[in-house]
């Protein structure tokens, strides 16, 4: 199976320096999830607070390895270095989440109103239905014309009223 462009990924911008790298915007952008996600975890709290704690203590307890001394501008070069590539590279995941929300929301309103279209036709089915349900003779619909077109037949009632009038004959073997 060939490995075509995704549909469910939207197309990336190559200007500028990434097009002149050839990078691949997709391997990019996943690269940066994938650090973003690392970044908001507490494993990532917990390792870089140790590395910290380890950080201070070497350079305040350990006298020869001090090469970082007490104000720990190396530390904090640290961590400035951290937070520039940090930030851009969250800002690229919440972007590309962005687009992938914005594809899901097209794909959604699309879906929703085929949905709408198709309840709108069974809900014009239905009504006609009805309506030819309605136009159906019924059982005492077609006695009744059927009595009017049978000369003497007369309907039901007209028998019930007979009955009652003649005397009932009991049967002796009864």
């Amino acid at each position: 199976m060939a490995e075509g462009p995704r549909l469910d990924v939207p197309r990336g911008r190559t200007r500028g320096f990434a097009s002149f790298l050839r990078l691949n915007p997709d391997a990019v952008g996943q690269f940066a999830e994938g650090i973003a996600r690392f970044l908001g975890t507490g494993r990532f709290l917990a390792v870089q607070t140790i590395i910290v704690i380890v950080w201070i203590t070497l350079n305040v307890a350990a006298v020869r390895l001090r090469w970082d001394p007490y104000p720990f501008i190396l530390l904090n070069l640290a961590f400035s270095t951290q937070a520039a590539y940090a930030a851009p590279l969250i800002l690229l995941a919440q972007n590309r989440q962005a687009d992938r929300d914005r594809v899901q929301a097209e794909e959604d309103r699309a879906r929703a109103a085929s949905v709408r279209a198709d309840t709108e036709y069974l809900a014009r089915e239905l009504a006609s239905l009805r309506v030819a349900v309605g136009e159906l003779a019924t059982r005492d619909f077609i006695r009744t014309e059927l009595s009017r077109l049978v000369p003497g037949e007369g309907d039901g009632d007209d028998r019930k009223k007979e009955k009652k009038d003649k005397p009932r004959r009991r049967d002796p073997v009864a």
